[in-house]
């Protein structure tokens, strides 16, 4: 089977600029992409279908203008359309699974950074095998990259350096899957990745007396002795790739979100086995989710 990445398209603006973000991802790769469209009869069309047209067909023409506006902007990409006559989540949940990265389009919050996470995507990012990318609309080429000299865009240099890739790091549970994702994203795009690591305040509890917080220059220099020991078999697995570190005291998600205002792409895990309470993406990720603006990965990982 040919390496793909699948996007799913549903005629919004924010899937066809999930589809330009995932074919551009696909040029980088060197791989195809898949465009997967879902829709299921119903007695009552929705409003969105136009009274002319059946579901089927209109369908197939959302589809259509996707994959034609793809094509036009990317001549030399394998395009395969895909029309699958099932529900959205259980039609991107089965096309994720032999492809290489899913890209979804999620809207922007009202007045703030981050993505209105419907209960589409939340099913997706939350049960998928592989690792899947939100894009909101209006996302474009030139938001990955930084500024160009004297208002030039970044479509006309192509060699104009790209924004920071971000990973999110645990030290306490580092997961390959998620730091080789990270770095193998950096490294295709030419960009710095720059590690985030934020750590509690921990505490000891004196035989008489209440909790003290234990904090200073010894426990953050030991800190970042971790996060380099962490990361040092993979920056000697990818020699060139940037690394930049960030080790502070504080919330994570608050460090990540902080780190995503000059970012191309924001990387951060999803733990595969369910809770009590069943599948979640964890507080961290939740947290990035509504609160960052450029796309955002989860990565699944045990």
């Amino acid at each position: 089977m040919l390496r793909h990445i699948t996007t799913g398209i549903d005629g919004s603006a924010e899937s066809l600029a999930a589809a330009h973000w995932a074919a551009r991802a696909a040029v980088r790769r060197g791989v195809s992409l898949s465009l997967v469209h879902a829709w299921k009869w119903h007695p009552r069309p929705a409003p969105s279908v136009p009274a002319d047209r059946s579901e089927r067909d209109w369908a197939e023409e959302t589809l259509d203008r996707a994959a034609s506006s793809i094509r036009a902007a990317h001549p030399g990409l394998r395009v395969v359309e895909r029309l699958v006559p099932d529900s959205a989540a259980a039609a991107l949940l089965a096309a994720a699974g032999d492809a290489e990265l899913l890209v979804l389009g999620s809207r922007g919050l009202s007045g703030v950074a981050g993505f209105m996470v419907g209960s589409v995507s939340q099913r997706v990012v939350a049960r998928s095998s592989r690792p899947v990318v939100l894009v909101r609309a209006g996302e474009s080429s030139a938001d990955e990259h930084l500024p160009a000299l004297d208002g030039i865009s970044p479509e006309e240099i192509p060699a104009t350096p790209y924004r920071d890739v971000v990973l999110g790091l645990d030290t306490q549970r580092p997961c390959d899957e998620l730091i080789e994702f990270a770095f193998e994203s950096a490294r295709r795009c030419g960009a710095t990745l720059h590690v985030i690591h934020a750590f509690g305040t921990p505490r000891v509890e004196p035989a008489d007396g209440p909790w003290t917080p234990v904090s200073g220059p010894e426990l953050l220099a030991a800190r970042e002795r971790t996060v380099a020991a962490t990361l040092r078999p993979w920056c000697e697995k990818f020699p060139g790739v940037s690394v930049v570190e960030t080790v502070s005291e504080g919330r994570a998600a608050t460090a990540l979100v902080r780190a995503s205002a000059g970012a191309s792409l924001v990387v951060v895990g999803r733990r595969t086995r369910e809770g009590h309470l069943g599948t979640h993406v964890g507080a961290v990720t939740h947290a990035v989710l509504h609160h960052v603006g450029c796309p955002v990965a989860v990565v699944p990982h045990d």
